[in-house]
Formats: C-alpha cells, structure tokens, sequence
C-alpha cells in the first residue's frame, strides 16, 4: 500500500543530489555512511524539518510566534509524514530549579506518596515541591545553596589590621572603614587574624552593630559591625541596580555553599519531618535510582497502588536505559548528551499514542557495549506500539536490529548525498559500500604495545563516586579509559587528572566558541592569511575581505538576510536583495585570486582549498583539518552548526603538529564512520610517534583494541562503580573476570 512507505523524492538540502527514497512505516529504519555523506540532511533537515513545520502550521499564528520557524525545506515532494518527535544530543536546558526528577516527571508522583502515606501528615503534593511557595525552604527558597561571604577572598589572615588584613575595597588601612574596626578598642591592631581567640575571631567577623564613642578627630559618632555583618550590609544585600563591572567584583568576592538551614535539601522543614520507610522526600532524590526502586518494592500499601506502580515503571525504564546511576536530585543542566536523549526516549515509552514518528541522533553515544542491548530494546519497544522509529547510527549492534537500512554516501561533502544501498542488514553486509565492508572487517587486539617513558601520577582521587583511586597515566603512550556509563572515568580523567595535572589539554566535544559570523576559517586565524593573499593579489586592504568589516553588505551589515519583526506573528527572515546572501559587497566579490573571488573561497570544501593554495601557513592547517576527516567541510562553515563530534576533531587538528603534550580526549569516535576509525587512531598514533602523550575516554572497541595500556573503572556505574578494576596491556583485560570491557574486547 503506497500509504504504507514516507515517500522523499527531488531532496537537494545540502549536499544530497536530487534524491529520492521511500521508508517503511511502523518499522525500525537506519540511516548509515561516513561523516558528512548527508544522513542528517536525509533524516533532520528534510524529514525531520518538513514534518516539524507542517505541525507548527496546525497552530494559530499567534501561537506561533512562539514556535520554531523551519522554513520551506528543498524537495520536489515529501508524502505521508508522520507526526514528529525529534530526539537529539542537545543537553536539557534549565535553571538549578530543574533536576532529573522534575524533568522525568518522577517528582510529582513522589510527591503524591508522601501526601499520602507519608507520616506525620503534612498536607497535599505541592507542599513537597521545592519549587512551590507551600513547600521550599524560606531561607534559600528552594535552591537548596546559598550565596555568602568568600573569607579568603576579603581577608588575609596572615596579616594584622595594622598590616592590611582586610581585602575589601574601601578598607585600606586609614581609611574610614578601617578606622571603624582599628579605633575601636575591641583588637590588638598589630596581632595576625590567624591567632584571635575563638572570641575574637567571633566578634571580630560577626559582631552585632553597637555604638561606639566619637572618633577624636572628627566628633562622628560610629557603629562597630563584624566584618560579614558589614559586607552582607554593604555589598551582597544591597538594594537597586549594580553596574556590571561592580555584579563581577561582588561574584569573586562571593561563594556558594548549602543552605544552613535546610542543609540542601531545598524544602521546608516539616516536609523533611515526613517520611516513609524511615526517609524523606530529600533522602529519597539523593538515592540512585537503582536503589530507589527497590524501596519503593517495599512499599505494600494497597490504597495507592496506582501511584507505586506508575513510579516502579518510569524508575525500572531508566534503570534498563542504563542510568540507573543517576539521582533524581541531579541538576538537568548537568546531564550529558548523551544522557539526556536516552532521558528524553524514556519519557515517551509511558505515552500511549501511537503511530508517531521518533527520530533519533545516533542514540548509543555514551553507552559501553554492555548497554547498548537495552538502548535496542528500548528502540523495539517504541516500534512495537505502532511508531516509525528513524536513527542516524554508526554503532554496528544498532545497525542489526533495523527493518530497513539505507545507506549513503559514497563519501562526505560534494562526494557525497547520494542512495548507495537500501535493504536489510544481511544484503548490507554482502553489499559493495564503505559500510558493508567496514561491518565485515574486525580489527585486532594489539600485541606489541610501547613501552612508557615515564608515569603521571593520580592520588586519592575521591571526585563524586570514586573510591580514594590512585592510578598512573603512562607517558609516550596511548591509554584508553574505559568502563560502563557512570563507572566514574570523566571524574578520574576530566576531573581529577586535569586538577592534579593543569598542563594537561583537554580535547572534548563541547561546542567551539561561535557565532553566526565564525566560520572554520575563521577558527585558528586561517581566514587573516587568506585576507592577506587577496590584499597583495589586489592591493587593497585586507578588511574588505571581511563580512565583519569594511566588505560587508551594507544593507543586512554581513548577515546575508533582514529580519523583520511583526507583532504577533513570526518573525521573518528575507535573504537580503542587496546581496543576494552573500553578505559582501558587490565590488568585494569583483577582486579575485587564481580567478576566484573570496565568496568562491567560502565555498569551497578544505579537501579543494589544499589544491587551491600554495602558502604554506594556510596549507598546515588545511591539511591538519583533512588529516582529522573534516575535508569535507567548507571554508564557510559556520562553527554554531557543527556537531559535538566535528568540534572534538577542529580542535585536535590545531593540535596535530605540536609536541610533548598531554591530551585527554573524551570519546572521540562520536559521530565516526566504522571505515574511520582505523584512520583516527592512525592519526592519534602519529600523534604519539612526534612525542605526545594520549589519552582517551572511550566505549569503542576497535579504539580499545589499539591502545598501549588501558585503564578499566567499574565495575558498575554510580556508587557500584569508582574503582580501578584493571590496568595494563589490552591482551591482559581479557583475562580479568571483574571486567565487563574484558568480555567485549
């Protein structure tokens, strides 16, 4: 039945050429190929995009003025959508007022239980919410920390007033507030703060405002205060506006710490009286979800069994995604990317709607090869209520589990955006694409590893879940670190290494710091050495090169598009009729080099720009982006639209040609082609040969399978986890019983 396939046909978004597929409904479809080659083109910014719009549209204008305006996407047609839950890496947003709980929606049932069967009574559900007014503690009002005094930052304890002890503005020795503290009879003026009496230690910091004599010179009379009496007066408590010059000063000067009345539980104390099974709505949050389940288990009461049961499904939910480390008391802001998707999925297995249309962005990143069996159950579940569940994935064991596979490519960029295979996995694996073969190529565990030329020492690390962990990072060498979700390797590695090690580089997947107007050329000053060659090519100033500067389009200042704003509809975005989008001036774009204007060169991929220029300065980094598999990339790019993954390798690639480092690397595989990954860690071990020193937080196997020592944390995740479970040469972990990696290596 046609009605019974998605129908694409004529998709140009990006790099596709005039494509056209169909996919199954109510079926698991992977969407597989090398970084670049346009799956997220196929399946976000077409399907995805398409679908998304045409929802908004159901909706009065003036409700979507509030709304994500997608735009028209480039097809000829797009037939029988689906409507669309888009489920990417983007970490949940919210304020310290949003946790896990809050956001699962676990919180509100909670809170039910404890009105009503929790002892002594307190009253209804909101009186347990930390963000109810009936509920939070009135001193810190539900954020369970408060902001107070830093001391070390406004006094030196080693010093005597008559020495400068006080730090803060304003109170330099002589001056009036000095004077206050100095004249008034209560301090041995030349005694260090450090040896005060508890007495006068307390007075001296908390005194209560009392008058005190006339000053002699003056005839003012005076009010003695503590100092933190003093600053909360005169800085933290202040009323109106602060400069933001002044809001900085006062941060530095400022220290978070839990609320001393509430101790950071955020509620008001008769809530925290309530209990049931011995603890408090608070006690419960801090426990990891795997613990709090069993809790709940224990609770017999027959009355309110409908709310046991709906809490023991969406705990058990995150306990099979594989985060049943996590505590429901965790801030949202906090999760990773890949945390949060899985998060997100579990929300939508309670929905009873069907037919819906889930899609997916690469849903095992983060996930030890021992998790990635629930992932897939989760995923089978979805589609077994009826819904078309779409998935961008690299991960050979999701591949497995797809109805349908459709494979693009042949490579990424321009070289890319085509069909190269649609069918089942057993037809992929006989097929003749750079997945096929990937799928059928296993790579080796290594046998002869380097040898360290020496050891970085971690001691009595004890960051979140680890256990006072002691490990040494061998240099000259690639360590891999491994373990389950939550097992505690970004606290070792991300956390404590780069603590007790500061020279360390950190190369992660956070985004690079961009805006619409940065671009990839612009990231490591590429883009000045090609404002120079087109400046002596033309003999003209380098910054009419700049849509930044003097060459931007004076009509939409360089954006390429006017924005216009229309009260209670969407705002609207034209591409500038001045220039066309191209945001440079017309006579800018007049100036050329080797025949091509500076337009031209935004245009071009990195893999045609290294044929393109002969500088050596411009090639060097150019070829530093292609070496890292990001050819296919334009010079143009703007950085806001990479991904985590693309970040993770624009970073590296200004790092390729510098030595004796130490780099930390947190799962760099992220968004890699199976046909990559060979190729990464050939470039992280010329890494190594010029006399670096890597390390690498990761669940892929085959990166496993090419390290020279490996670090394994486990066994579990969460309090289960935080231990050293085995370290050495990779053949040696699979002999270790303890080790879950061992099993999968």
């Amino acid at each position: 039945m046609k009605d019974e396939f998605i129908v694409l046909k004529g998709c140009r978004e990006n790099n596709l050429k005039n494509i056209s597929l169909k996919i199954p409904k109510r079926k698991i479809t992977v969407f597989t190929g090398v970084s670049g080659s346009g799956k997220s083109s196929i399946v976000f910014e077409t399907i995805g995009k398409e679908a998304s719009r045409q929802l908004n549209e159901t909706f009065s204008a003036f409700v979507r003025k509030f709304l994500t305006n997608y735009g028209e996407v480039k097809a000829d047609s797009i037939e029988n959508l689906l409507t669309p839950i888009l489920i990417d890496q983007k970490r949940l947003g919210g304020n310290s007022r949003s946790t896990l709980g809050t956001i699962s929606d676990i919180n509100p049932l909670l809170r039910t239980l404890f009105s009503r069967i929790g002892t002594p009574y307190v009253g209804p559900p909101h009186h347990f919410s930390f963000n109810d007014i009936n509920g939070m503690c009135p001193e810190c009002e539900g954020l369970g920390r408060k902001m107070e005094a830093n001391l070390d930052a406004i006094l030196d304890q080693s010093k005597s007033l008559n020495e400068g002890a006080i730090l803060l503005p304003n109170f330099n020795v002589g001056s009036w507030y000095w004077k206050i503290f100095a004249e008034s009879g209560f301090f041995d003026n030349d005694k260090k703060i450090c040896d005060y009496s508890k007495e006068e230690l307390e007075k001296f910091l908390y005194g209560s405002p009392e008058k005190l004599q006339a000053d002699e010179s003056t005839g003012m009379r005076f009010t003695y205060e503590g100092l933190i009496v003093k600053f909360n007066r005169l800085y933290f408590k202040k009323d109106g506006e602060q400069s933001e010059a002044a809001k900085k000063k006062l941060d530095n000067l400022l220290k978070e710490s839990d609320c001393p009345l509430c101790h950071g539980s955020r509620l008001k104390q008769d809530s925290l009286n309530c209990r049931i099974q011995g603890l408090n709505i608070a006690e419960m949050t801090e426990l990891q979800i795997d613990e709090l389940l069993g809790i709940i288990d224990d609770i017999k009461e027959e009355g309110i069994r409908p709310v046991i049961n709906s809490l023991k499904e969406k705990l058990k939910n995150i306990v099979d995604i594989g985060l049943g480390y996590l505590t429901l008391d965790r801030e949202s802001s906090s999760l990773s990317g890949g945390e949060a998707q899985r998060i997100k999925m579990v929300r939508y297995l309670n929905s009873s709607l069907t037919d819906l249309m889930y899609i997916f962005d690469e849903p095992s990143i983060g996930l030890h090869p021992r998790d990635v069996y629930r992932l897939n159950n989760l995923l089978m579940k979805l589609r077994d209520k009826g819904n078309t569940v779409i998935i961008v994935e690299h991960d050979p064991d999701v591949i497995k589990i797809a109805d349908h596979i459709v494979d693009v490519g042949p490579f990424a960029g321009k070289g890319g955006g085509e069909i190269m295979f649609e069918g089942s996995f057993v037809e992929l694996l006989k097929s003749d694409t750079l997945t096929g073969k990937a799928l059928n190529k296993k790579l080796s565990l290594k046998e002869q590893v380097r040898k360290p030329n020496g050891w970085l020492e971690i001691k009595n690390a004890n960051l979140h879940n680890l256990k006072n962990v002691s490990v040494k990072i061998p240099k000259g060498v690639l360590t891999v670190v491994t373990g389950v979700a939550g097992s505690g390797k970004s606290s070792l590695m991300k956390g404590e290494f780069l603590k007790q090690h500061p020279e360390v580089v950190l190369i992660d997947q956070s985004a690079v710091f961009a805006t619409s107007r940065s671009n990839l050329a612009t990231y490591g000053g590429m883009m000045d050495e090609i404002r120079k060659v087109f400046a002596k090519e033309n003999k003209v100033s380098a910054s009419l090169f700049s849509y930044n500067s003097e060459g931007a389009c004076e009509s939409c200042k360089g954006t390429g598009f006017i924005e216009t704003e229309i009260a209670f509809m969407e705002n609207t975005k034209v591409e500038c009729e001045e220039c066309q989008g191209k945001r440079f001036k017309k006579a800018v774009l007049e100036y050329k080099v080797k025949e091509k204007s500076i337009l031209d060169i935004l245009e071009m991929t990195v893999s045609e720009a290294i044929s393109f220029f002969e500088e050596k300065k411009i090639k060097v980094r150019l070829v530093g982006l292609e070496e890292m598999g990001i050819g296919y990339l334009t010079l143009g790019q703007p950085l806001d639209t990479l991904s985590g993954g693309e970040c993770q390798r624009l970073k590296l690639a200004n790092e390729l040609h510098k030595k004796s480092n130490v780099y930390v690397m947190d799962e760099p595989s992220t968004g890699l082609h199976m046909s990559d990954i060979e190729n990464f860690t050939e470039i992280i071990q010329n890494l190594i040969e010029n006399g670096n020193t890597v390390v690498i937080i990761e669940h892929n196997v085959d990166i496993m399978k090419q390290a020279d020592w490996i670090i394994d944390i486990g066994p579990e995740g969460g309090i289960k986890g935080g231990e050293v479970i085995f370290e050495g040469p990779p053949m040696e972990i699979t002999k270790c019983e303890r080790s879950l990696t061992g099993k999968y290596i």
